[in-house]
């Protein structure tokens, strides 16, 4: 009877009843009542085997599990539920990168300012230093790294280690690769509430597969946002890159880029500043300069926060068009702007060595409880 009860209930995972499904792990057990014990109604103790321990129909599932027995069985019985889960659970927040050295993250205050092209090509010119790297496009709205990466039609595939199914990245270029992009139309816009799109940010983070690395590059979104909040209350942040353009406008956001990781409860050093667009070289005058959005900005800023300049990237035709192309100007170290991103690459290895000499690990950002 208690077979045909939780053949009524269905699993939104399969559009099958629980039973049909093999979700049923042991034979129920069913006790009489035994006042000596404590127990005065007959129990029933049920064994239900989900995927995995986040499988968004698990409470719904057993709340209905339940309500069957009640309606089938008797309404007076004592039901017991209990959870398996095929895949192990996911670890706790602290232990979720076990085999990542460093965690970079490559942030703006402002869009538009090439940050994506700065994390794309700093990541592709630590792999070509002989690195290990990883690159998680975090912008869940507007996901770049798929086209900028020419892996578009790449699709992730589940592998199972150690008793978990994890989504292993892609590899391009030498380069570790996820973004949300691989999983959605890249032609229809995602309409997600905030907490949809943290808990999308988590699983690239905890159930993916990303092994031993020497760098994490964290592409992060525009400005200060949940994505940027799930970030830190997850990840232990080894330092900062904050990336604007010369003019003032930019810079203004920049510091407040600079001031979200700096805030008290972050602590998350701020390893330097990139200048994007520091200056125009037309292709037929590689020797002149032009400085459309105004002079050394982020230098001045940069000495004003006391914290280095790591590079000054020119505008440059190719950079624009490398980047919808799919062939970062990394993957060129004989040409300038090639040699621009290996020099950033070079800069931040050094300044990230010296922060884990000088400064202590980083702390993952507590959740408040109210």
């Amino acid at each position: 009877m208690i077979m045909d009860a939780l053949a009524t209930v269905m699993y939104a995972g399969t559009k099958k009843s629980v039973v049909e499904s093999n979700m049923v792990a042991d034979t129920p057990s069913v006790a009489a009542p035994n006042p000596a014990e404590g127990r005065n109604n007959w129990s029933v103790g049920v064994v239900l085997e989900f995927p995995r321990d986040t499988d968004p129909f698990l409470k719904s599932t057993v709340k209905a599990a339940e309500a069957a027995i009640h309606y089938h069985c008797g309404k007076d019985i004592e039901v017991n539920i209990t959870t398996e889960f095929k895949s192990k659970p996911r670890p706790e927040v602290g232990h979720l990168l076990p085999g990542v050295k460093n965690i970079i993250a490559v942030s703006s205050g402002k869009g538009g300012v090439g940050k994506s092209t700065v994390a794309a090509n700093l990541a592709i010119a630590l792999a070509r230093l002989g690195y290990k790297v990883g690159l998680l496009d975090t912008d869940i709205f507007g996901p770049s790294m798929p086209k900028m990466f020419h892996a578009e039609d790449a699709r992730p595939y589940a592998v199972n280690i150690g008793g978990r199914d994890l989504i292993e990245p892609i590899e391009q270029y030498g380069v570790k690769l996820l973004s949300i992009g691989f999983f959605v139309n890249p032609d229809t816009a995602t309409l997600w509430r905030g907490g949809m799109a943290t808990n999308a940010l988590k699983q690239l983070i905890a159930d993916a597969n990303w092994g031993e690395l020497d760098y994490f590059i964290l592409d992060t979104p525009p400005g200060t946002s949940d994505i940027h909040l799930t970030l830190l209350q997850t990840l232990a942040i080894t330092g900062a890159v904050i990336v604007s353009t010369p003019q003032q406008v930019a810079l203004a956001d920049a510091r407040k880029g600079v001031d979200m990781y700096r805030n008290e409860k972050v602590n998350v050093p701020i390893l330097g500043l990139v200048e994007n667009m520091a200056w125009f070289t037309p292709a037929e005058l590689p020797e002149n300069r032009y400085y459309i959005f105004g002079r050394e900005g982020c230098k001045r800023l940069a000495e004003e926060l006391g914290v280095p300049l790591l590079a000054q990237i020119p505008i440059v035709q190719s950079i624009c068009e490398n980047g919808d192309n799919g062939t970062p100007a990394a993957l060129n170290s004989d040409s300038a702007t090639g040699l621009a991103f290996i020099n950033l690459a070079q800069a931040v290895v050094t300044v990230t060595n010296r922060r884990n000499h000088e400064q202590a690990a980083t702390k993952i950002v507590g959740v408040e409880k109210r």
